[in-house]
């Protein structure tokens, strides 16, 4: 009897589990649909309530706050751009190939998503402040990014000159903190790409490229080649004549 008892309560604790992943996982996918319709900072849970047809105050037991709620949705985000990036990445390939398909999966991704998109790299939630919880997935992409540059070593050309000592002092302290095995000169390369990388799509998503580079992919990938020069990322030999 024991025995038949713990099973039942382990089932219906399995089947409470189930329904609750089940409901918070809808919780979200009409948060991210109303994300669409009034942006980030007009999402609210008992608008998302009212739509799934639940009471207000139930949908506090899944999400106490709307800061919870656009946590889950910006972990969400971060998650599936990182997993993009990564899976369009081939570590048998040159680093500079890699290099590109990374960027060319960040911009895929973000054009397939813009409003998740515009979650993590547009107008801050006036309000919010993202936990310390979203800082690793929020950095899978320059972390990603950091393995390639290690691959490519030694990076051509040499960083100019040495880095100003607050600089100097700022980058070893990022190094540090994300358990990058790369000198303050190329952490800052880094970063310059990166935060370029990210400004070309939000460009693009957000229209800034009209009656100019638009359509943008041309200008997209020129523009990534020459952050890969930057970077130090060496083009390929041409083969010789005879071979």
């Amino acid at each position: 009897m024991a025995l038949w008892h713990t099973g039942a309560m382990n089932a219906i604790r399995t089947a409470r589990e189930r329904a609750r992943a089940e409901l918070t996982l809808e919780i979200k996918r009409e948060a991210r649909r109303q994300l669409a319709e009034v942006g980030s900072a007009q999402l609210s849970l008992r608008s998302v309530a009212r739509a799934l047809g639940m009471a207000s105050s139930a949908i506090y037991r899944y999400f106490p706050s709307r800061d919870e709620l656009l946590t889950a949705l910006i972990l969400d985000a971060y998650n599936a751009l990182g997993d993009a990036a990564e899976k369009a990445d081939r570590p048998e390939a040159a680093p500079r190939e890699r290099w590109m398909l990374v960027c060319a999966a960040v911009r895929e991704w973000a054009m397939a998503h813009p409003h998740e998109y515009a979650l993590l790299y547009g107008t801050p939630v006036p309000g919010y402040k993202a936990p310390a919880e979203t800082l690793d997935p929020g950095t899978r992409i320059v972390r990603r990014c950091a393995e390639i540059l290690l691959a490519g070593r030694p990076l051509r050309p040499a960083f100019p000159g040495p880095l100003e000592a607050e600089l100097d002092g700022q980058m070893r302290a990022v190094a540090e903190a994300a358990g990058l095995d790369l000198r303050p000169e190329e952490i800052t390369r880094l970063l310059m790409a990166w935060s370029q990388l990210f400004g070309l799509v939000g460009f693009e998503l957000f229209g800034q490229f009209a009656n100019s580079a638009d359509p943008a992919g041309p200008f997209f990938r020129h523009a990534t080649a020459q952050m890969a020069d930057f970077l130090g990322l060496r083009r390929p030999r041409p083969l010789s004549a005879g071979g």
